[in-house]
């Protein structure tokens, strides 16, 4: 894909005429300034490059001028489009990294607009990058640096667009100053179904960001923290590659709820995830069953497992309802009820299937 710097000279493919880009506008579009002084975005397929090294100015154009104006545009836009989280939410998401859609008509959530946002709700600074997959084709839609405790709008969208972004690839790296821990790097692909943003049920009120968005969690700092026996190593300097190795499968989170080959179950109840629950509110402890969950999930997918299997209980089905909604964001997992016979009514399996 062909990049444009402000000050490029362009022509149009498919009418007479040129001008002078200002600025990218997006991955497909540039904002040109044609001769009578207008300014005007065009699809970079319609346009071509005029040799940049024999075209330095143009007649009325001042390119210098243009670069520095669109530097310091680009650095007031990319000011603006970044924000912090709600402080002292009512009810807060797990500290952790989530990708949002957010609607700007909050009345009318299936119409409009919509903001593509990066959430990094940790208190690291995050430096990321986000890839998109486009029939076939993989590009960068956007990278740089957003601070702890914040979000960055990555792009406004129109509903037309939501199958351009559906599916893709985050990566990111967490920088503390100083910490007494030490976290992986972010690798969370996503792949959404694009049936979800027209249904009402798929939004939900999100604590951190004060509106009903449809928000992916890409990871949680929890499952992000290295090993107690990674991080001593580091300390001591005795990192070795086939040790590592060997420590990471035997430590395996999963592994302790295995039942047979390829197959595990979990007893999400508070009482067999918590010593002491004393002082722990309801929003408490269904945010450790929730962040218990993702870390066993995301542990049997790395180990291969076929088949896990989680026991949530009855109650009011809060808990039961929010693993539906978090298993929905994987294409390659299946889910049903599991066993009446052996678990009751309280407990779903979870199918993750293999390479094709």
């Amino acid at each position: 894909m062909t990049k444009y710097n402000p000050g490029d000279e362009v022509k149009f493919l498919n009418e007479k005429g040129g001008g002078t880009v200002i600025r990218m506008i997006d991955s497909r579009m540039v904002l040109v300034a044609i001769e009578d002084g207008f300014e005007i975005p065009v699809l970079v397929n319609d346009i071509v490059i005029v040799n940049r090294q024999q075209v330095k100015t143009r007649a009325g154009v001042d390119v210098e001028a243009i670069k520095r104006e669109a530097e310091e545009r680009a650095a007031a836009e990319d000011k603006a489009r970044k924000s912090g989280l709600r402080r002292f939410a009512k009810n807060p998401e797990v500290e952790g990294i989530y990708f949002a859609f957010v609607p700007h008509e909050q009345q009318w959530i299936l119409t409009g607009l919509m903001d593509v946002v990066l959430v990094n709700h940790t208190p690291a600074t995050l430096l990321y990058s986000l890839t998109l997959s486009d029939e076939g084709s993989f590009f960068n839609a956007d990278y740089g640096q957003v601070e702890a405790s914040s979000k960055v709008v990555i792009e406004t969208i129109s509903r037309d667009d939501i199958n351009h972004w559906t599916k893709g690839v985050v990566q990111g790296i967490l920088i503390l100053e100083q910490s007494a821990n030490v976290y992986q790097p972010l690798y969370a692909p996503y792949d959404i179904k694009p049936s979800r943003f027209y249904k009402e049920g798929s939004y939900a009120m999100s604590g951190i960001l004060g509106d009903k968005v449809i928000m992916l969690t890409l990871n949680t700092l929890n499952v992000l923290k290295m090993s107690g026996d990674l991080q001593a190593a580091l300390k001591h300097e005795t990192i070795k590659s086939e040790p590592l190795k060997q420590i990471v499968k035997e430590k395996a989170l999963i592994d302790k709820h295995r039942s047979a080959q390829g197959e595990a179950v979990i007893d999400l109840h508070i009482g067999e995830l918590m010593d002491n629950i004393a002082g722990l509110s309801s929003r408490d402890m269904f945010n450790i069953q929730m962040d218990y969950f993702k870390k066993t999930l995301d542990s049997a997918m790395r180990n291969e497992y076929g088949k896990v299997t989680y026991i949530h209980g009855v109650g009011n089905g809060v808990l039961k309802n929010a693993i539906v909604q978090a298993l929905d964001d994987f294409e390659e997992i299946g889910k049903r009820m599991a066993s009446m016979q052996k678990f009751g009514v309280g407990a779903i399996e979870v199918l993750i299937k293999g390479p094709e």
